[in-house]
């Protein structure tokens, strides 16, 4: 009896300790398959980090990327001692909290309401329909605005003129930012949505029918079984997005940027582009844009943080 017992306590392995190259060994077939992937990511995202340096150095061409005598802190001093600093930390907040606060809920709202209709062809018409506009250009977008708002000939901006609105509203302040952020609402809310819909394709069908057998109307189907399907995903989602919460879109705000809106059209990203491409201050720009950096990486860390003590949910 003992020497079986010894024999089948043998015949147990122990489990392997989950090491690197112990996973390696067990999934190298997956490695190799990712392996450029990596090598791609390596080369465009982590090599090019080498050039941060030059926040901390006074830039010289003829140094190259090694750059020049070192600076330290000066830069960022600079900036944060800068009369802009303040204008530009306040532009760049009011654009993208505005953003969010009123885009982040909009593809939830829309994915909702789209898995409430029933009949499938109106519902493939109204994906489309709402997925069309994110592959519009931005230059597109931005000419349509300036074409659709203009106060003598826009179709936009003669209704609201009519409705006691007058003026250019692209050169207006007070406007600038609605404008911005309802045109960008519009442009991608439908391809947001996309991955709530997918998330609400995973809900069991038995959940459906068990509300429905209990008398629950559509809006109870909604409150009790659809949106606590996509809390999950709206906590990452909601985490990555609070991880770009002083970047804006460059492109777009730069496009609708002219010498009337400008008090509230200059933010972070323009201000980089103007004093590093324009100015050829290289090490200055370098230095606002790790800084910008550095703050979006520390609200994502803080959000991520709350997240997983209040919800469970985080991205580690």
């Amino acid at each position: 009896m003992a020497f079986a017992q010894t024999a089948k306590s043998k015949s147990v392995s122990k489990p392997r300790k989950a090491t690197v190259i112990n996973t390696f060994r067990r999934d190298y077939q997956l490695w190799i398959m990712i392996l450029p992937a990596i090598i791609c990511v390596i080369i465009f995202n982590y090599i090019p980090m080498y050039g941060i340096q030059l926040a901390f150095r006074e830039y010289d061409f003829t140094a190259g990327l090694t750059g020049g005598e070192w600076a330290g802190l000066k830069y960022f001093e600079q900036f944060v001692n800068s009369h802009l600093f303040w204008d530009l930390i306040r532009n760049t907040l009011l654009i993208s909290v505005t953003t969010i606060l009123v885009g982040f809920p909009a593809p939830i709202a829309l994915a909702l309401l789209i898995n409430q209709i029933r009949w499938k062809r109106g519902k493939r018409i109204l994906q489309t329909t709402v997925y069309l506009p994110h592959f519009i250009s931005i230059v597109v977008l931005v000419g349509l605005l300036n074409v659709m708002l203009s106060p003598n000939t826009g179709v936009l901006g003669l209704l609201l003129a009519k409705l006691g609105v007058e003026g250019n509203l692209l050169a207006s302040v007070n406007a600038f930012i609605p404008i911005y952020v309802l045109s960008d609402v519009w442009q991608h809310v439908g391809w947001n949505s996309i991955i709530y819909l997918a998330a609400l394709a995973s809900v069991d069908p038995q959940l459906y029918d068990a509300a429905k057998i209990d008398g629950a109307n559509k809006w109870q189907i909604i409150r009790n079984v659809e949106i606590p399907a996509i809390i999950p995903t709206i906590i990452i989602l909601l985490i990555l997005n609070m991880g770009t919460v002083i970047s804006t879109g460059f492109e777009k705000i730069f496009l609708m940027q002219n010498s009337l809106n400008l008090p509230i059209s200059e933010v972070i990203e323009t201000y980089v582009y103007k004093t590093g491409i324009v100015s050829n201050q290289f090490s200055y720009a370098a230095a606002i844009g790790l800084f910008n950096t550095l703050i979006n990486f520390m609200m994502l860390l803080i959000v991520n943080t709350i997240a997983k003590k209040v919800s469970r949910i985080s991205l580690w």
